[in-house]
């Protein structure tokens, strides 16, 4: 790529962000590959601003997934087992929740007064090889990839379905995407086979740090505003005079990402979307300054400006971090590290979000999940943790029509498989689908423009929630 003012051309490959399309206005008469085109294209995901901080008039409903990178453990979190064997039932005894009957680990007092918000489906499972990989694009999609078919994240299918706002992104994806896990398969984030420009907006960055600013939503330095805007009349002009390129429907649809790029880069409103400085030390004090309580209250910001889906994750790797991976060695986490570390984390921002979405009106219309990749085994091992389990976990969901205060099947004794109405990753999705106001048997262009319905013929929501 070419920059116009440069004294020399400045060539990038692999690390291509939006703001580089300011660096040339006349892309298609440079000779930049559509290969390196749609790539960065990809990145630039549908969406807009909403200009109100009213909830949507037509009453969308809108979804924060927060992805427990690692798999929590079930049974020293929301599935606690008392009368278990001790090596089965772990160090932390259970509390009683705002709902009768409902309890969970004594480790989580701040959601214990909120568990009304929120409803814990402890029957989750899956049958497929317990690697973190397969878990991230199970809870993610509702699908286990197979035959080199990427399915889409539940994000970005409800921005292909519905478009964004404004000049908002339809699915933001904070703080990065899922990195290294031990596996080397997709992590489930992207659009899949309905094409990247349908991939979220991503912030790759800490929004915990003081400094913090969207790299992607900033101009380059070196260039003014006005230059900016000189740059944009520039392609105009020649994007006038390439009129058979432009009927190409692959550069339309390049043309679109550009303008949203440019959109999102010159509005001050979506750069404000972006601006934890404009929330109090109170709030931001209130979420927890870590970079998932940050997360959470950017979360908040998102969806309150027209945002339709933010994906959280709480971690990028398992790797010499202290995560929900509680294999208990080195470069892993034990129950204790755990307990000390990532819970307070988590019931922290978990009940900030809650409490601050409903004072602000917005959990009537915005669906909150928490779920992870598994469970883990019942018995803990000689390291003083426990391993991946697919047999059985639980997951955490509320907000917009999704009732609070409920369980949703149940594990046995030992927390080693459902015992009743065992929930697969197909009937999470389709929950969240029809949550969102989606005909869970709509059909998508697939690969080769197959069609393929958002979930597998025959799954259904989780009727008991709503």
């Amino acid at each position: 790529m070419f920059r116009l003012d440069a004294q020399r051309p400045a060539r990038f490959c692999d690390g291509l962000t939006r703001r580089d399309f300011l660096h040339a206005g006349a892309i298609p008469v440079l000779g930049l590959t559509l290969g390196h085109c749609f790539s960065l294209a990809g990145r630039a995901s549908d969406g807009a601003y909403r200009p109100s901080l009213a909830r949507p008039a037509n009453s969308d409903v809108n979804c924060i997934m927060l992805f427990l990178v690692g798999g929590p453990s079930h049974i020293d979190t929301w599935d606690p087992k008392p009368a278990a064997p001790e090596e089965v039932r772990g160090p932390f005894r259970p509390t009683a929740t705002n709902v009768p009957g409902m309890q969970i680990a004594e480790i989580f007092p701040r959601m214990a007064r909120h568990a009304d918000k929120y409803s814990l489906v402890r029957s989750v499972y899956h049958t497929a090889t317990a690697v973190h990989d397969t878990g991230h694009q199970m809870m993610q999609t509702g699908r286990l990839f197979t035959g080199g078919i990427e399915h889409p994240h539940v994000g970005c299918t409800l921005g292909y379905v519905k478009g964004g706002r404004g000049e908002m992104p339809s699915h933001v994806l904070i703080p990065r995407p899922i990195g290294r896990t031990g596996g080397n398969l997709p992590h489930g984030h992207t659009a899949g086979y309905l094409g990247r420009q349908h991939d979220p907006f991503i912030l790759n960055a800490d929004p915990a740090v003081p400094d913090f600013q969207v790299p992607d939503l900033l101009p380059p330095s070196y260039i003014a505003p006005i230059r900016a805007d000189r740059r944009q009349r520039l392609r105009d002009g020649v994007d006038a005079a390439m009129e058979a390129f432009e009927n190409n429907t692959q550069s339309r649809q390049l043309d679109a990402s550009f303008q949203l790029a440019y959109r999102l880069m010159s509005s001050p409103r979506a750069r404000d979307a972006f601006n934890l400085n404009q929330e109090s030390p109170a709030v931001r004090d209130r979420y927890g300054r870590t970079r998932f309580g940050q997360s959470c209250l950017l979360a908040r910001r998102l969806i309150e400006r027209g945002v339709r889906f933010v994906t959280v994750n709480m971690f990028e790797t398992v790797f010499d971090e202290v995560t929900w991976d509680i294999h208990g060695s080195r470069p892993f986490t034990d129950i204790a590290q755990m307990s000390r570390e990532v819970v307070p984390n988590f019931d922290r921002a978990y009940s900030a979000l809650l409490e601050d979405l409903t004072e602000r009106g917005l959990y009537s219309n915005t669906m909150v999940t928490a779920l992870g990749e598994f469970g883990r085994t019942p018995k803990i091992n000689p390291a003083g943790g426990r391993d991946h389990h697919p047999g059985v976990w639980t997951i955490l969901m509320g907000g917009g029509p999704i009732r609070g205060g409920r369980i949703i099947g149940e594990s046995d004794e030992l927390g080693y498989r459902p015992k009743s109405r065992p929930v697969t990753s197909g009937e999470v999705a389709a929950t969240l689908y029809r949550g969102l106001g989606l005909d869970i048997h709509r059909e998508l262009p697939g690969p080769q423009n197959r069609p393929l319905p958002l979930v597998d013929f025959g799954v259904q929501a989780i009727r008991e929630l709503f």
